[in-house]
């Protein structure tokens, strides 16, 4: 009797274990899920408004979503890095350092910014005509490119401090942010796309500005976080230590980011060569391949919550010399992943079809819409699970691994395969699809085996 009490009292010590985990993983990542949505969603939203156009205007918005993330793809390394090395000093209680890598973060993201931008809206007729572009779609994406690339310096401002926030902990900010950002970027493309209260109508003009314009103020309203008395990361604090003028973790950020900037640049090599692909199909198959993009963008940001999550407890759990605690937080976030990624499989499985009846009136591209989102059903299963290893393996400062094994699916298998099943086989735009599945199912198992075995644990940063 006694050694079944003992049983039943570790038994419920676990369960009460586990309980804290979860809750402490979900005051974390439900606001980093929430925000992810959102902003997919108005992502979303944004297509259904330019779809009003026709759907040669999709398509043309399209056309833009890689060279658009491949000039980004800089800020979304050092945003990795930034996130890991503060989540690290929040864990080690280190303020200054924390502060420090945010005040050199930003004057890095600033001169890296101006630099880039000038070169993507000089070159952005050039590089629409390498994505594909027809006579009926390149005008105006050369317009939407050029003007949301030529705003991107208060994206990725927003963007940097975002990443410090969530690396303390502090991922309602970053959701309050971006969530008021697509609120008025939603709002704005009411008003400029088809002319309303008096505002001129813009068309694709006006959607490319009404982006800019959130970005405007989800920039502000990022600022503004670092002004709070109550902040662990604050520009009062940066300036009365003077921490902007020193650049010891410059060498730290550049050292991680240059992995991670690596593999961003693969893989956005590979996403490129089959949207290059999708767009050789037609403009009524990138039109719908699009659509399904920004499906699977919204599936996306469920793993992208709970990658959020993971980064900061792995992080901080790893700064205060609690390895085994850091990995039972990235089972836990895996586990809820899981369950999110159900949820989503069955939604495009009963309403992949209604779906894209919403953006499109035309029957043969609605029936385009409704088999890639058969293919969606799967997808998503492998696609939430492997983000959130993937994210746990970055915020333990594992990027190398990370650069090889997104290298490996995206860049290699996702193109050779969407090539094989788009032009050998025949299957068209649903060969890219099928190379979409290989590639998430080629990362879930590379990030799920690296995560299991542990060697990310003593990693130091």
């Amino acid at each position: 009797m006694e050694g079944h009490s003992v049983s039943g009292e570790s038994r419920k010590n676990g369960w009460v274990e586990q309980k804290k985990q979860l809750t402490k993983v979900l005051k974390i990542a439900w606001p980093a899920v929430f925000e992810s949505f959102f902003i997919s969603l108005a992502g979303m939203i944004d297509v259904y408004m330019v779809s009003g156009l026709g759907s040669e205007a999709v398509a043309s918005v399209g056309l833009t979503t890689q060279p658009k993330f491949l000039g980004l793809s800089l800020f979304f390394a050092m945003n990795v890095a930034i996130a890991a090395i503060v989540a690290r000093r929040t864990g080690e209680k280190d303020k200054r350092r924390a502060n420090e890598t945010l005040a050199e973060a930003i004057l890095l993201t600033i001169l890296f910014g101006a630099v880039i931008t000038v070169a993507c809206v000089s070159l952005a007729g050039w590089l629409m005509e390498k994505c594909g572009s027809a006579p009926d779609t390149h005008d105006g994406a050369v317009i939407y490119f050029q003007i949301i690339m030529g705003g991107m310096i208060f994206n990725i401002i927003s963007m940097v401090i975002n990443a410090a926030q969530r690396g303390a902990g502090n991922t309602k900010i970053a959701m309050y942010t971006n969530t008021i950002s697509s609120i008025v970027n939603i709002i704005g493309n009411y008003l400029l796309i088809g002319g309303h209260l008096g505002f001129p109508k813009l068309g694709i003009r006006g959607a490319a500005l009404a982006t800019v314009l959130g970005t405007v103020v989800g920039c502000t309203i990022s600022v503004m976080s670092l002004f709070r008395k109550d902040s662990f990361l604050s520009i009062p604090y940066i300036i009365k230590e003077g921490l902007w003028k020193r650049f010891e973790s410059v060498k730290i950020i550049l050292k991680l980011s240059s992995s991670t900037f690596v593999e961003q640049i693969l893989m956005r090599i590979g996403f490129m060569s089959t949207a290059v692909m999708a767009a050789d199909m037609g403009t009524a198959a990138m039109a719908a391949h699009q659509v399904g993009m920004n499906a699977l963008s919204l599936s996306f940001s469920f793993g992208d919550g709970m990658q959020a999550a993971a980064v900061a407890l792995i992080g901080q759990s790893l700064g205060s010399k609690e390895p085994q605690e850091a990995k039972r937080h990235g089972m836990t976030c895996e586990k809820v992943a899981l369950v999110m990624a159900v949820f989503m499989s069955m939604f495009y499985l009963f309403c992949g079809k209604w779906l894209f009846g919403l953006f499109f009136a035309e029957a043969h591209i609605v029936e385009i819409g409704a088999r890639i989102s058969r293919i969606l059903i799967v997808i998503v299963l492998f696609q939430i699970c492997q983000v959130v290893f993937t994210g746990a393996l970055r915020g333990a400062g594992d990027v190398v691994y990370t650069m090889i094994s997104s290298t490996i699916s995206v860049t290699f298998v996702r193109t050779a395969v969407s090539y094989i099943c788009c032009y050998i086989v025949g299957w068209g735009i649903y060969g890219i699809w099928m190379g979409i599945v290989a590639d998430q199912f080629c990362r879930l198992m590379l990030s799920g085996i690296r995560f299991r075995n542990g060697k990310w644990m003593k990693i130091r940063i």
